[in-house]
């Protein structure tokens, strides 16, 4: 790749997990090469990845961290990787949120990027167990109104429940807010998804949470980057006939998009030119 000396930090570490994921193993001379930079370069890259504890660095190398099913990371750490993927991710599942609609959130950085492109769809009624998406939509609110919003301003109720590591509130409370709503569409983060698994995540307390989140919605939308396919936590809270339309980012490779167009609906892939 010619001009990968010019890709930023977050980039070549995004293009470094992929290739470890991939491949099982990577050497630095060999990521020196393909990315056109310099041993400290890489190694510096590797450390990074290896704090986020995505990669176990080995003499001369990295290979991936088998988790378990139960680990779940942070939310800090889950926001620092896939962040270019996010974006494009978010921008093109705001577009299909309609103004004037009643939606659902759930916890997730994805999701959380996403908010930050909901703040101009106005009057939307937004439903969230997520106290970071909640955040998002309260700073919008200018200073000074009193309990008041500006016009157009997005609804937001945020469920209660127990807090999980990724930020979320699961657990019999939120279970029964949910469970007395009706969504048009539910916006839809995920740990994991595969053919066989569907959607899952470690957690079982927020695996029920997502299932009413699942049930309340009327359109499922899951936005997810191309990591998460394959990857399966303890837990499976729905299938993937239960989705309508996975919206996730051109990392996808075209065995992995067939297996995909198999078994959903819709899918949209983020970022990509549409003449590819």
């Amino acid at each position: 790749m010619s001009d990968n000396q010019n890709l930023l930090a977050e980039q070549r570490r995004a293009l470094i997990l992929d290739e470890v994921r991939r491949r099982g193993g990577i050497r630095v001379n060999e990521l020196t090469r393909k990315l056109n930079v310099s041993d400290m370069t890489v190694r510096r890259d590797l450390d990074a990845l290896a704090r986020l504890g995505v990669i176990e660095k080995v003499h001369g190398g990295a290979v991936p961290v088998v988790e378990a099913s139960t680990h779940e990371p942070g939310f800090e750490a889950k926001s620092e990787l896939e962040l270019s993927a996010k974006e494009d991710i978010a921008r093109a599942a705001a577009a299909m949120a309609v103004p004037g609609r009643a939606i659902a959130l759930s916890g997730g950085t994805t999701t959380y990027a996403l908010a930050h492109h909901l703040l101009d769809v106005p009057d939307l009624t937004v439903v969230t167990n997520s106290v970071r998406v909640a955040d998002v939509f309260h700073a919008a609110q200018p200073a000074g109104t009193s309990g008041g919003q500006r016009a157009g301003a997005a609804t937001v109720v945020l469920t209660g429940g127990v807090r999980t590591p990724s930020d979320s509130l699961v657990g019999p409370v939120a279970d029964q807010a949910i469970r007395s709503l009706h969504f048009d569409v539910l916006f839809l983060g995920v740990h994991g998804i595969s053919a066989e698994a569907g959607l899952s995540t470690p957690n079982l307390a927020e695996a029920e949470t997502n299932r009413r989140f699942v049930r309340s919605a009327r359109r499922v939308v899951v936005v997810a980057d191309h990591t998460k396919w394959g990857t399966v936590g303890l837990s499976s809270f729905a299938t993937l006939d239960q989705v309508d339309t996975l919206v996730t980012d051109a990392g996808l490779s075209a065995e992995v998009r067939e297996e995909i167009v198999e078994h959903l609906p819709g899918l949209v892939v983020a970022g990509e030119s549409a003449d590819r």
